[in-house]
């Protein structure tokens, strides 16, 4: 990007050369400088969002003709341009974890579109002879007001998104209900042999999991509507002309097409970060969810000749490097991963959250960077889960009908019929002499047969209750 030629500019700590082909400036040459942390740039949301409340700010700022009609425009135009993609995004560079509550965030797109903006009104960049990063683009607005707002707008977006994979995850699974609801098996508690079970209700326990997980995360996204934009440095709008505070998330809300609303405490929404600890609790649910399901999918494909084997994962690439042949669960466990590391974001949200001090939380960045890249991850996840994972699967029919005819658990089925005495004694026979349940039922007429196949069917396994 950088000519080799530079130009000059100043800010409260002095003077510095900066490349002279920069979209941004002197504030972030000096965060670039101050926080190489991760080596990441902020979620790619994130900037976005922030993007989006710079135009509904220049917005709000021409129609009250704050700023001219030309620096507005310019301004918007900046913003559309950054949004796109290309050049103007790629320079907002600054790192995802940085000091001063989301500053250098902001004064690096506040930086960007004002030299695009001045570029857009016949000048040169750097100059600012039209278009100034704090006069002009951060006019009425204070990083403690933009920062949260974006965060909220690209976690709402982010939340829509993950609403529809977890959807369309409960969809897989709701089918393989369908297609297994006659295939019965084995259930297992404390991962003993328990009573037998229809697979059809094995998945659709799965499927009711993500049910609750797809409403949570369609319910939380009304914690993260309230923001604090007009509330400038401490949410009492100081600099800020009231006209400017009751119209400017009125322009956000329609630029976005989200249903925002402003704070009726500017005050408590600019330092209490709550709300993000309670969306993020809601990802952690998923997550365990997501872990659980994954977990169970691994167990039951275990072997396949020397363990469970009862369901056949898609096989996705080799499993070894030394050992041909050899399959792994790999998108399972990559979804494991994906949801361990959202649990332990969790924890990080918290931390953040509550270490928020008097009028601000200086730990937003840190809080906004683990919030999204769980929203991301999570998406994700249930993405690969879906596409890779569970609509490819199938259960072993023959596997589940060999280990329901094996185990001495099917008793259970015949308690309502022989009793718990008999049923017992049942069971410790075939122990005593290793023969299956169904066998003795059958030598000796404890049961017709007619009789004892709709006891174990998968009708009478998944019913509520038997019907005496």
């Amino acid at each position: 990007m950088c000519s080799g030629e530079t130009r000059t500019e100043h800010d409260l700590i002095g003077e510095r050369a900066v490349p002279a082909d920069a979209w941004w400036g002197i504030h972030t040459l000096r965060a670039q400088e101050n926080f190489p942390l991760s080596g990441r740039r902020c979620h790619r949301e994130l900037i976005i969002a922030m993007a989006d409340v710079k135009a509904a700010a220049a917005q709000t700022n021409g129609r009250l003709g704050l700023l001219s009609a030309e620096v507005a425009g310019a301004i918007l135009g900046a913003a559309d341009e950054l949004i796109g993609g290309g050049p103007l995004f790629d320079a907002v560079v600054v790192d995802a974890l940085q000091g001063g509550a989301g500053t250098s965030l902001n004064m690096n797109v506040n930086e960007v579109l004002a030299n695009r903006a001045e570029e857009i009104l016949g000048g040169q960049r750097g100059l600012h002879r039209h278009v100034h990063p704090n006069d002009h683009v951060n006019l009425n607005q204070s990083t403690n007001d933009t920062f949260p707002t974006a965060l909220k707008v690209a976690a709402i977006r982010q939340l829509h998104r993950l609403e529809k994979a977890i959807a369309d995850l409960q969809l897989a699974f709701q089918e393989k209900e369908r297609v297994y609801a006659g295939v019965v098996k084995i259930a297992r508690t404390e991962l003993q042999d328990a009573c037998p079970i229809a697979y059809g209700a094995v998945f659709s326990a799965w499927a009711e999991a993500l049910s609750r997980d797809r409403w949570r995360v369609f319910k939380c996204e009304e914690r993260l509507r309230v923001v604090n934009l007009g509330g400038t440095a401490v949410g009492t709008a100081i600099t800020a002309p009231r006209d400017y505070v009751f119209r400017v998330v009125d322009a956000l809300r329609a630029r976005t097409k989200l249903g925002l609303a402003r704070a009726e405490n500017l005050v408590d929404a600019t330092q209490n970060a709550d709300a993000f600890v309670e969306v993020s609790g809601i990802l952690k649910a998923h997550a365990v969810n997501l872990f659980k399901i994954s977990s169970d999918l691994r167990l039951l494909s275990s072997g396949p000749q020397a363990g469970f084997g009862e369901i056949r994962l898609p096989a996705v690439q080799a499993g070894s490097s030394i050992m041909p042949g050899k399959v792994n669960p790999v998108i399972a466990e990559a979804v494991g991963q994906a949801a361990m590391q959202v649990m332990g974001q969790d924890q990080i949200i918290t931390l953040a959250a509550q270490n928020g001090q008097l009028e601000l939380n200086a730990f937003l960045p840190l809080l906004a960077d683990s919030l999204l890249h769980s929203l991301s991850i999570l998406t994700q996840a249930c993405l690969l889960f879906r596409t890779r994972c569970v609509e490819g699967l199938s259960v072993d029919e023959a596997a589940c009908r060999a280990s329901v005819r094996e185990s001495r658990t099917v008793v259970t089925a015949l308690l309502p019929v022989l009793g718990y005495e008999a049923s017992t004694a049942l069971a410790q026979t075939a122990a005593t002499e290793g023969r299956s349940i169904v066998e003795l039922v059958l030598e000796r007429r404890l049961v017709e047969p007619d009789a004892l196949e709709q006891l174990l069917s998968a009708n009478a396994m998944t019913s509520l209750g038997h019907r005496g």
